[in-house]
């Protein structure tokens, strides 16, 4: 009985992958289609990429894109990583858990909520919506990300260790950048990617804050998309999923060898 059911619940979870994998399979097959339609394919070819490399507007969405994605990136995880260490340092854990739980509220809120408070803020405050307003809202969302990749590595490292630097005469500085740090560092490059992946795939939040003259793959494709189908968008659609697909195998590889190296100290 037990095994017929172990059966049943791979069937349905297989079922559930299909359905949710199929359509992005059946887009990326046709981006091959030299017929021009996803209807009926004709033949295998690579002219939908080529027409992308050759599209110079198409490029420079491109180019904003990695751009905003690196620079969010980057500037949440140094704010991520000193709000991780703000949190931890409160000996309080009611305090700690107010403060994670205010972080997680951010990362559950509908992107179409914080995409219109983002407007409405940008708005009042006089900010031009193009790039800097783009990347300020992919800051803001990616940070509780990293403060989320972060503080559990922070929270398992035994405060021990920083006191032992103390006595031995290090400076805080030093604490910082020759224990702590170097602890979580598979904590912080794994928010990184993530912070980098979300930024990428983002639409609603970008798609609110985006101003006339700049915009970014998500709401180029979407754009395409309203014309009418087309392969382009195909084409650029399965980059970008193997782009994403390629940040997420690095996040579970840098994620599996930080639980490695904890399972070692704790040996």
């Amino acid at each position: 009985m037990e095994k017929k059911s172990s059966s049943l619940a791979n069937l349905f979870l297989l079922f559930i992958f299909f359905i949710l994998y199929a359509p992005i399979f059946y887009l990326i097959f046709y981006s091959f289609n030299s017929g021009g339609t996803m209807s009926h394919f004709e033949g295998f070819t690579f002219d939908w990429y080529r027409e992308l490399l050759h599209d110079t507007r198409l490029l420079i969405i491109v180019l904003n894109t990695v751009v905003i994605a690196l620079l969010s990136a980057l500037i949440a995880t140094i704010t991520g990583v000193l709000g991780a260490i703000g949190i931890r340092s409160y000996k309080r854990r009611q305090t700690r858990n107010t403060l994670l739980s205010l972080n997680n509220i951010l990362i559950v809120s509908p992107d179409v909520i914080m995409g219109a408070s983002f407007l409405i803020l940008f708005t009042m405050a006089g900010v031009r919506l193009g790039f800097y307003s783009v990347l300020l809202s992919h800051v803001a969302f990616s940070i509780p990300i990293v403060v989320l990749m972060v503080l559990p590595k922070l929270m398992e490292m035994s405060s021990s260790l920083e006191d032992a630097a103390r006595d031995l005469g290090a400076s805080h500085w030093n604490v910082l950048t020759k224990v702590t740090l170097p602890y979580i560092a598979p904590g912080i490059f794994a928010g990184f990617f993530m912070a980098l992946t979300y930024s990428l795939d983002d639409f609603a939040v970008t798609f609110f804050v985006t101003g006339n003259g700049f915009s970014t793959l998500s709401v180029e494709i979407y754009s395409l998309a309203r014309r009418g189908v087309s392969l382009n968008i195909n084409a650029l659609s399965t980059l970008m999923f193997v782009i994403t697909v390629i940040f997420v195998v690095v996040y579970y590889y840098l994620a599996s060898r930080s639980g490695t190296k904890g399972a070692n100290l704790r040996r």
